[in-house]
């Protein structure tokens, strides 16, 4: 949808919901938009102001989320998928999937099992923010939709079981029911669709018979991706430290949690730093595009693709360079290793080396969730 629909569609949700109070429906309390009355949950109890939460253009489920994901091969879906187009990697209980960016950026939640376990995947594309969860609630799976409600620009999801509101960006439940909760982060990875290929020859791809028709490659919100363009529909306080649509590479561990800019990343490839008695790498490999830069995601600019490791391996702190053609090489013992943390070649061939959690988001969006968020300094 392009930034004037949204727009227009925003001005007639205002409208709806101007006609709803004028009405006299009071189910919603009077800070919290009347868009609200949607959700059949106790809308008293929240952990938020409700007067964060903005109408972000189309309505609930007006963004369908896909809820009966089907898989291709990946030699199939290298006919429709770019080799250098981003997709959501995860691989957990033996079982890896790909979940192409050109899908998600038109439904943004994919409720999925990987492995036996019940998984939502989801992307933000206001944010640059995907993210995967463990989608159970009291032992139970649940699927999520699309709420239609924005807060600092981001995803707010709901779970159709209690129809909580979920702040996508934490995970949080914000206002219902389950306020107060948190969903279980499953580990994920955004890495172009051939490093996907190269690291998991056995995966699978998420499909585009998806069972609504949507223009999949092309991106619906072209020039998104530009630095130096405002946020949509946010108003908060940004950091200055940063451009608010410069991308980092955001990590939090245990309990801290630090950014490390992009345009520090791209150019140094290898970051070697700790937080608390952690030693950590960052890679930062080419071979990726951006999904919300061209109007044909496969025509947009590149930006890389990134991994955030512990750098001990039986014992021993491994130090790294960037040996070329997206990959890098320890100096203890002369194995190759990928973005993915895989060491592909020399005496630790086969070894994985432990992720950090991490995710690649827009820097505004980072700091309005994680004010105290360190920011890595190159010198």
């Amino acid at each position: 949808m392009t930034r004037s629909r949204v727009l227009a569609v925003l001005l007639l949700v205002g409208l709806w919901s101007g006609l709803g109070a004028a009405f006299g429906q009071s189910s919603v309390p009077p800070e919290a938009p009347q868009a609200l009355q949607q959700f059949d949950t106790d809308l008293t109890n929240a952990t938020i102001d409700l007067s964060t939460l903005r109408p972000g253009g189309p309505p609930k489920d007006g963004i369908p989320s896909i809820d009966n994901p089907s898989f291709v091969s990946i030699g199939s879906a290298s006919r429709w998928v770019d080799p250098e187009e981003p997709v959501i990697a995860i691989r957990m209980n033996g079982v890896a999937k790909a979940y192409p960016l050109q899908i998600l950026t038109h439904h943004e939640i994919a409720n999925d099992e990987i492995g036996g376990t019940p998984v939502a995947v989801t992307f933000c594309p206001l944010c640059y923010s995907s993210i995967a969860f463990e989608r159970r609630l009291d032992g139970e799976p649940v699927t999520f939709g699309v709420s239609g409600l924005l807060r600092k620009s981001d995803l707010v999801m709901y779970d159709r079981k209690t129809e909580t509101l979920w702040q996508q960006f934490t995970g949080e439940a914000v206002v219902g029911d389950r306020a107060g909760d948190e969903l279980e982060i499953v580990s994920s990875q955004l890495i172009s669709f051939r490093q996907f290929a190269q690291n998991y020859p056995d995966g699978t791809v998420l499909s585009r018979d998806t069972g609504y028709d949507r223009p999949y490659g092309q991106n619906p919100y072209a020039g998104y991706d530009d630095v130096d363009q405002s946020p949509f529909a946010y108003d908060g306080p940004t950091d200055d430290r940063l451009p608010p649509k410069e991308k980092v590479v955001a990590v939090e561990l245990d309990g801290t949690h630090k950014a490390y800019p992009h345009s520090v990343t791209e150019e140094q490839r290898v970051i070697h730093d700790a937080i608390g008695d952690r030693s950590l790498v960052v890679f930062h490999a080419p071979g990726a595009v951006s999904a919300l830069d061209a109007r044909q995601i496969s025509a947009s600019k590149e930006v890389g693709s990134t991994g955030v490791f512990d750098r001990r391996v039986d014992g021993r702190t491994l130090t790294f360079t960037y040996a070329g053609d997206g990959r890098f090489e320890d100096e203890e013992t002369g194995s190759v290793w990928t973005v993915t943390g895989r060491a592909v070649e020399g005496p630790l061939e086969g070894t994985q080396l432990e992720r950090i959690e991490h995710g690649d988001y827009f820097a505004f969006a980072w700091f309005a969730f994680r004010p105290n968020a360190a920011l890595y300094d190159a010198g």
